[in-house]
């Protein structure tokens, strides 16, 4: 189908459909539509980094995502951007593309201002309408009645969405995981869900990244007791990376610190930005206040703490400026630990190596989550088990696996069909999930390539 074709696809008055332009067959940047009577909404529009954007040559870009030419084709039908929660890929790519779109953005509080600072980076300050919803909050986006319902991840007021029409009723989950003690937010709220099932869903569209995986998640509460046990026999410098839009990391790791006596310094703007959103919402407690970098080369060894961005070993990040020995203010030696409170994104594992053998070759030992003896990382994202309530609570008719690679979505369908829902939709960017009045797809649809935004 031509370009210009699928640009003319429009929903009509009996018709519920799920686009996605990225996120289903691969993980990362996010962006999916949904359509039903000529309006369309989009959900999340995010990023990944370092991928090979051209196979003949090899080019890679630092940050990627899908290609939004379809809905930028037909804007004026766009009745709103929906971001889920702050990840990066979720809301990364809108700086970036929002002025091929040019529609009204629907955020939490939290989410709002992490976008706020992002726009302003690109000189979009002030120009991006952005609405603020709250938690259990429920807004109209044309032929769409929206409502943000609390769910728990790795980042403040993550929700899934419920999302209304005419011609059924869709539960998109988002990232998630079911976390009964959380660090951050309230705990998961199970009678939310299984209260569900008395709106009669259509489809549920469910993350698929930890499908494969058995059990249930981890809490993210675990991780103190595991970091603090590596960490309280160490008599050096002490260098904890972690994703930086982790939270809850984040204020797990400075809780270790200050439990060891040490105060902490955070090293990466990513992580510096971070901490001051927690800071203005209230999401950083009050007696977890970090030192300035600059004083870490002045204190003793045995005093240094600091927390890293870099754990995918990105070349211009403080953790591999430490690996090479090129970081201003204090240097790595013998004796001194690196801590990588992280999971290893697939394609980074060459540059990860190369970095943590940096500092093994001048004797400062590293520990890392996949051998570490204690917990030091949790996924915020569904096991088999977390999945298998999910759909006994909700019901749906239509289970829509994504948010993982092929062998992902497969192995969330299968849970699904164990589990009783009628119907699994098994498909990849592109493809044209018909949800009413029937239910099936229509396999590459529309064009689903990605854009290299930043080389």
């Amino acid at each position: 189908m031509s370009d210009q074709t699928s640009a003319l696809l429009s929903p009509g008055q009996e018709d519920l459909w799920f686009l996605p332009l990225g996120g289903s067959g691969e993980i990362g940047m996010n962006m999916n539509l949904l359509g039903h009577a000529g309006d369309w909404i989009m959900i999340d529009c995010g990023v990944t980094f370092d991928e090979v954007v051209d196979p003949e040559s090899h080019r890679t870009a630092a940050v990627v995502s899908a290609d939004p030419k379809f809905i930028s084709r037909q804007k004026e039908n766009l009745k709103g951007i929906v971001i889920t929660h702050a990840h990066e890929d979720h809301l990364g790519a809108l700086p970036f593309l929002w002025p091929r779109l040019k529609a009204p953005v629907y955020a939490s509080p939290f989410a709002a201002e992490v976008l706020r600072r992002k726009l302003a980076q690109h000189g979009l300050d002030g120009r991006v309408p952005i609405q603020v919803i709250n938690q259990r909050e429920r807004f109209t986006l044309g032929n769409f009645t929206l409502e943000f319902l609390p769910i728990t991840h790795s980042i403040p007021e993550a929700q899934s969405l419920l999302i209304e029409t005419a011609v059924g009723t869709v539960l998109h989950t988002a990232d998630w995981k079911i976390d009964y003690d959380p660090v951050i937010g309230e705990p998961f709220d199970e009678s939310l869900y299984k209260g569900l099932s008395k709106l009669n869903i259509r489809a549920l569209l469910c993350d698929s990244t930890n499908a494969l995986k058995p059990g249930m998640s981890k809490s993210e509460s675990i991780c103190y007791r595991g970091i603090l046990k590596q960490l309280e026999s160490v008599q050096g410098r002490i260098v904890v990376s972690c994703f930086s839009s982790n939270l809850a990391r984040l204020v797990t790791v400075a809780r270790v610190a200050d439990a060891l006596g040490r105060r902490f310094a955070l090293i990466g703007r990513s992580l510096k930005n971070i901490y001051s959103i927690a800071k203005m919402t209230g999401y950083w407690p009050d007696e977890l206040e970090p030192i300035d970098e600059s004083h870490l080369g002045y204190l003793p060894a045995e005093e240094v703490f600091a927390i890293a961005t870099g754990s995918q070993g990105e070349e211009r990040a403080a953790l591999n400026r430490l690996a090479l020995d090129s970081y201003p203010h204090f240097s790595m030696e013998e004796g001194d630990l690196v801590l990588m409170s992280s999971f290893l994104i697939p394609g980074n594992e060459r540059l990860v190596e190369r970095m943590l053998d940096r500092f093994k070759a001048r004797k400062v030992k590293v520990v890392e989550s996949a051998t570490s003896s204690t917990p030091i990382h949790a996924s915020g994202h569904p096991c088999q088990a977390e999945l298998a309530d999910m759909y006994s609570w909700v019901q749906p008719i239509i289970a829509v696996p994504l948010h993982g690679e092929p062998e992902h979505i497969k192995a969330n369908a299968e849970i699904a069909r164990k589990y009783s829902v009628p119907v699994q939709l098994i498909g990849e960017n592109g493809d044209l999930y018909e949800l009413a009045p029937g239910h099936r797809i229509h396999y590459a649809k529309v064009p689903a390539g990605r854009l290299a935004l930043v080389q």
